[in-house]
């Protein structure tokens, strides 16, 4: 089955930087665009990054362009997250997406997500 397992979150000063992983497994990892999301108490889901299947487009909210930088191993199946010049703003949990077709045909999956909290 498909499974999205993130890493990598944890406790940070503002200014500071994180690396997410985002681990997959049950598809052709290959072929479909990845997306990075973020959760914070009482906010809406907001997409952050995204990166097409060969890696050659980016997408980044404007909250994080210029700090963010994603980037995508199709060989390991895994997606990245580089986070800098973190701020308070930035604390949420972090979620790995991706929509894709199996022999149960196509949805949206998700991992469990990692926590980044950025405080002083």
């Amino acid at each position: 089955q498909v499974q999205l397992v993130e890493s990598g979150g944890g406790l940070v000063q503002p200014g500071g930087s994180l690396r997410l992983s985002c681990e997959t497994s049950g598809f052709s990892f290959g072929s479909y665009a990845m997306y990075w999301y973020r959760q914070a108490p009482k906010k809406a889901r907001e997409m952050v990054a995204s990166i097409s299947s060969d890696g050659g487009r980016p997408g980044y909210a404007d909250s994080v362009r210029g700090r963010f930088l994603i980037s995508r191993d199709n060989a390991k199946s895994t997606v990245f997250l580089e986070m800098n010049n973190l701020n308070e703003d930035d604390t949420a949990r972090y979620l790995c997406n991706v929509f894709a077709f199996t022999s149960s045909g196509g949805q949206d999956y998700w991992g469990q997500g990692t926590q980044v909290t950025v405080s002083s």
